[in-house]
């Protein structure tokens, strides 16, 4: 018999002496597998609730970006460094925040 798991939403606060950039950012995501691809938006952009085929990894380089997974119940705000990672298949939506926001995102290749 198979047995199902449950994976869930992960999020990793910046702990990072220095302030993240694109390139230590995108390299840590390379050395981890990841095909990563940059992204930007103006201050207060909706994404419409959303979910995947795949596995994504989400760092937010600049700016700040609100997070609400629906099914969930549960609603996050990454800044600068904060990483998620969202399962596939997990329904989401977002918000740019009021600056606006930077963000690298990418999935195993």
């Amino acid at each position: 018999m198979a047995v199902a798991t449950v994976q869930q939403v992960r999020m990793v606060r910046w702990r990072g002496g220095q302030h993240p950039t694109l390139d230590n950012i995108t390299r840590r995501m390379v050395d981890e597998g990841l095909r990563p691809y940059v992204w930007a938006n103006a201050p207060n952009f909706r994404y419409p609730v959303r979910s995947h085929g795949y596995d994504k990894v989400l760092y937010c380089i600049q700016g700040s970006l609100e997070i609400t997974f629906p099914k969930l119940k549960q609603r996050v705000t990454l800044r600068a460094g904060d990483r998620v990672e969202i399962p596939r298949r997990t329904h989401y939506s977002l918000i740019v925040g009021p600056g606006g926001t930077q963000c690298v995102e990418g999935s195993h290749i």
